[in-house]
């Protein structure tokens, strides 16, 4: 067993690394490799992502980031069960095999499109801020930003969770198998155990100085202060015990009682960080159902999660911005197919950054940024030979005033992505997550919480202004996730999604374009090497050639490795599965 000091944990709490630091580091490039398969199927599946291949099947198929959680929906569906019962068993597995990354603590955008009457409908399960937060939750005595990881670990980062609320709302309206009965695979896995998987071991040693922090997470971690190893049984009877409730009591069960009272004493008796959530705010806490928010990209629509996601409008916008071009003819290979998708994207990002939050709370110009007058002027910008030297807001038209400054948010890799298409031919794309990396680093009843209130802005005005996606009670954190149907013809076509902090805009952005414009199938357009921009530097994936000819179009290059987490569906004659070979995860379809 590996074994760390305790000297060597005291040490490095004092200078921990910096959040891409640690990202990179507890991710590496490759970290699904090894990956134990658990049936034929499943090495089969894992056999064509590893030679770059989709996986076909004619009547259902799924996607998601752990074999172990694949297996479980993939017997829901067998059963004739529906995506939404599916997604509840993949949920529950993942949420034990891949704990750091989503789970009950954690919160879920949901887009579906159902078979029977044709509607694309969205569900937020985004968490949300206590009642008692106040717009200076992060920020100290002297009102200026707290450091991001002295913001993050421990009880002031966490929000009300809502992955259970939102499992039971998709069971509710759209699921036919028991409900009792979609727990049975995680439940058993959590009291017999499971194998650590290569990426679960990788990541605790990369964050095991903050993960002793708590006794809990330390005793489940690192049991002795030895880190988990590769194929090391792992039990959580803990966990089982929780799953075994709200199968029996539905997700009300966790957000009253027992369960709410051990979440909010976890939370508000932190060591060095106590939190401000309180028993009223789960018992109040409701799943919301959102408008689409929907674009016309050539001949196809594509669908995705309005605020309080920017995911769906700032992949409508590059889209949108991305119309006038012809992308097809240039190619993945093109830098210039590359200077239009990188300057589209800090253009989009700059309208993100002012405009985008809760909309229960801010006013969002949701039709004004992707009307296509206000889209094609935009577009204008990048008509150039070279990287826009500045990239600032636009002016979107909308009926309020449009006062707000930009944002100063931070959002850092974890989070998980599920794609589902039913027998029936539902479609499910459900991004799901606990934020940063084992989120705030507390657990409870066998489950890590939330760190999302971190997602908000740490400051809460600029220069008198206010922050549109600023801490306020009862508010949603502005999210990146992403998760996309797209449609033609009024019938879903594709379905993806990613984790990857404010990166996932740009890996969903990348797999759409790849596949809808450059003709790749799902697994090559997944495998195709990331470019992304946001804000500064073009972030280009080692594997790229475009490195040079990028800094020879202005950019400043910074070559890093770029763990997506992608996990997509094309829906032809046949379904087409994709899974991300820089995670674990398997398509499986039958």
């Amino acid at each position: 067993m590996k074994f760390l000091a305790p000297f060597l944990v005291s040490f490095a709490l004092a200078a921990p690394l910096n959040a891409q630091q640690a990202a990179d580091a507890v991710a590496p490039e490759g970290a699904g490799a090894g990956a134990v398969a658990t049936s034929p199927q499943v090495a089969a599946a894992q056999e064509a992502k590893a030679q770059g291949r989709p996986n076909v099947a004619r009547d259902w198929m799924i996607s998601a980031a752990n074999p172990l959680a694949v297996e479980a929906g993939a017997k829901v569906l067998r059963a004739g069960g529906t995506a939404a019962d599916a997604m509840v068993a993949v949920q529950t597995v993942l949420g034990l095999v891949e704990p750091q990354s989503s789970g009950l603590g954690g919160g879920a955008f949901l887009v579906w499109y159902d078979a029977a009457t044709g509607e694309v409908t969205t569900l937020d399960g985004r968490e949300t801020a206590p009642l008692s937060a106040t717009p200076r939750l992060f920020q100290g005595q002297d009102g200026e930003p707290l450091q991001f990881y002295d913001a993050v670990v421990g009880g002031r980062s966490v929000g009300t969770p809502g992955t259970p609320a939102l499992m039971q709302a998709a069971h509710d309206r759209w699921g036919n198998r028991p409900w009792a009965g979609l727990f049975d695979d995680a439940i058993q896995l959590a009291e017999q155990g499971f194998a650590v998987s290569p990426r679960l071991s990788t990541m605790v040693a990369g964050d095991a100085l903050r993960l002793t922090r708590f006794q809990p997470t330390r005793d489940y971690f690192m049991p002795d202060l030895q880190l988990l190893e590769v194929g090391q049984t792992l039990k959580n009877p803990a966990y089982a015990e929780i799953l075994r409730v709200m199968a029996g009591q539905g997700a009300g069960a966790f957000y009253t009682g027992e369960i709410a009272r051990d979440i909010v004493e976890t939370v508000r008796n932190a060591p060095g960080n106590p939190g401000v959530l309180r028993e009223i705010d789960l018992a109040i806490y409701s799943v919301r159902e959102r408008a689409p928010t929907c674009i016309e990209y050539r001949a196809y629509e594509v669908c995705g999660m309005g605020p309080p996601s920017s995911g769906g409008l700032t992949v409508g916008q590059i889209l949108g911005l991305l119309e006038p071009f012809d992308m097809a003819a240039l190619g993945p290979d093109s830098a210039e197919a590359w200077r239009l998708i990188g300057d589209a994207s800090r253009l989009a990002f700059a309208d993100r950054g002012r405009y985008m939050a809760d909309s229960d709370f801010v006013p969002v110009p949701v039709k004004g940024l992707l009307d296509k007058t206000y889209l094609a002027k935009r577009a204008e910008l990048l008509k150039g030979d070279d990287a826009l030297p500045e990239v600032t807001p636009g002016s979107p038209e909308f009926d309020h005033a449009l006062n707000w400054a930009d944002d100063a948010s931070i959002e850092f890799p974890s989070t998980s992505h599920i794609s589902i298409v039913d027998g029936m031919g539902n479609a499910l794309s459900m991004t799901t997550t606990i934020e940063n990396a084992f989120g705030s680093r507390l657990m409870t009843r066998g489950f890590l919480l939330n760190n999302e209130l971190t997602d908000f802005s740490f400051r809460s005005h600029r220069k008198g202004r206010p922050i549109a996606n600023r801490v306020e009670p009862g508010k949603r954190p502005r999210s990146s996730m992403a998760p996309t149907i797209v449609l033609k013809d009024g019938k879903p076509v594709m379905l993806v999604g990613s984790p990857g902090g404010s990166r996932i805009i740009g890996y969903v952005v990348k797999t759409l374009i790849a596949h809808l414009d450059w003709g790749m199938d799902v697994q090559q357009a997944i495998d195709l090497p990331n470019l992304t921009n946001r804000f500064g530097p073009f972030d280009v994936e080692p594997t790229s050639a475009l490195a040079p000819a990028l800094r020879n179009l202005g950019y400043e290059v910074a070559t890093r490795p770029l763990i997506s987490g992608v996990h997509a569906i094309s829906i032809g004659e046949t379904l087409q599965g994709g899974a991300d070979p820089r995670r674990e995860g398997v398509a499986l379809g039958e």
